[in-house]
């Protein structure tokens, strides 16, 4: 006999089941082939997961299938993180997908991941130890296939934008197996020569297994190895590859690194016919200062000859001749108004003429005192007058008579410019007959 505590029902059983199941079974990586994908308008996804001799059910929620970034298909090989659990209605063992990828994909992403990891712990990928690119290179050499469009644009570019520089082309295969092996010893190869200035590491778009090569650590060990700097095109300009984050300089596209290593002829001919410009003004200013120069030698040389100083000195002898006949004249002058002053002052000491001359002199200054007196007081009324009229036409109040008003601010300072008021400002206007206080606004 069994008690009723032994006794299960489905939903203890399914639920019992998935406790353990979830407790037993952490988070899994789990390989496989995808089959029977329903996607129903819940934005959920049902599938199996199979290989060769079995399946598992497996549920992918909305939020996880919303961030996916390719569409999964029925038989494709795909790679996803889950945890085991039961669906307890119908007591099915399923897997709850958390993430979900290609298989091969999924692979690479993560070896190339790692290998990063490793090579930037390493200190590979430091800018520090990245060597700059010369600013005019003579020879470069490129390593990528010798049968793909990449040497064609990089031959281009080179020759509408430097057509001096020698290109060597270092053919090599950019994908397959083997690949990176030959990538490297043609890398090494030119390196020791010492022959290149800069070497290009170039290759088009891909998929992930195609750019496999410029994935491999060894090949980023031996672009860090190099004394040449290196440049890295590989892929488009969303692609991104170890050998990018490792070489000296990367380049979006094998087009743009033909670019970043060398100059513009266009822009080097303007600045070479500006430094002609320069050059020959700089040059017409030395033979302009120069032929100045020796006019002014030329000038002290005539200065100095015996012909032109006994010129001179004639000049300035009858330069001195005249100055001795106008001093001659002028004391002669001199002593002839002093002899005249002298009889005039011998004159004027009789006593009845200086008696008489003084009583004139007395009338006369009479005479003026009173007319000067007469004028000093018509001009001081007149005066007073014209300054009375023109304070009254001129003061304030006349004009505020007419309408005007003075602005103060609250300290009864007078407003001489909008510039020193700001809104809300408190002010006073006086006008003719009284003061009023005002508020700006505006």
């Amino acid at each position: 006999m069994h008690t009723s505590n032994e006794i299960l029902t489905p939903s203890d059983l399914n639920r019992l089941a998935r406790t353990l199941i979830e407790d037993a079974l952490p988070m899994i990586w789990i390989e496989g082939e995808l089959s029977n994908l329903a996607r129903p308008a819940s934005g959920h996804w049902y599938f199996s997961l199979k290989d060769a001799s079995a399946q598992v059910r497996c549920a992918m929620f909305r939020p996880r299938t919303s961030a996916l970034r390719f569409k999964p298909e029925n038989g494709m090989q795909v790679l996803l993180r889950a945890r085991a659990s039961v669906y307890e209605p119908r007591g099915e063992f399923q897997l709850i997908v958390e993430h979900l990828e290609e298989a091969g994909a999924g692979a690479l992403a993560r070896a190339f991941e790692q290998c990063k990891a490793r090579l930037a712990a390493e200190g590979l990928f430091d800018e520090s130890r990245k060597k700059s690119l010369p600013r005019f290179a003579r020879r470069i050499g490129v390593l990528t296939s010798p049968s793909g469009a990449v040497i064609r644009d990089i031959i281009n570019v080179l020759s509408r934008r430097f057509p001096l520089l020698e290109v060597d082309l270092l053919p090599v295969p950019v994908q397959g197996t083997g690949a990176a092996a030959e990538i490297r010893e043609q890398l090494s190869i030119a390196d020791a020569s010492h022959r290149y200035d800069v070497l290009i590491l170039a290759r088009g778009g891909g998929s992930a297994e195609d750019l496999a090569p410029f994935n491999d650590e060894i090949l980023a060990r031996t672009i860090a190895a190099c004394t040449t700097p290196v440049v890295s095109a590989v892929g488009h300009e969303t692609d991104f590859s170890i050998t990018d984050f490792v070489a000296d300089l990367r380049a979006p596209t094998p087009s743009a690194a033909a670019e970043l290593v060398t100059p513009d002829q266009s822009v080097l001919y303007s600045r070479l016919l500006t430094y002609q410009q320069s050059l020959t003004r700089w040059v017409r200013r030395q033979l302009q200062s120069t032929a100045q120069h020796l006019d002014y030698l030329q000038a002290r040389l005539q200065a100095r000859h015996p012909q032109a100083q006994l010129n001179v000195d004639r000049e300035h002898l009858r330069v001195l001749q005249r100055q001795l006949q106008q001093i001659l004249a002028k004391q002669q002058r001199e002593r002839a108004h002093r002899l005249s002053q002298a009889l005039l002052r011998l004159q004027g000491l009789d006593p009845y003429r200086q008696l008489n001359f003084r009583k004139q002199a007395l009338e006369a200054l009479h005479r003026r005192l009173q007319r000067a007196w007469r004028q000093r007081i018509e001009r001081a009324h007149s005066a007073l007058t014209q300054s009375f009229r023109t304070l009254q036409a001129l003061g304030p109040l006349a004009t505020l008579e007419r309408g005007y008003a003075i602005l103060l601010d609250a300290q009864g300072h007078v407003i001489r410019s909008v510039a020193t008021l700001e809104p809300g400002q408190k002010l006073q206007a006086q006008l003719a007959d009284g003061r009023v206080k005002l508020e700006i606004i505006e």
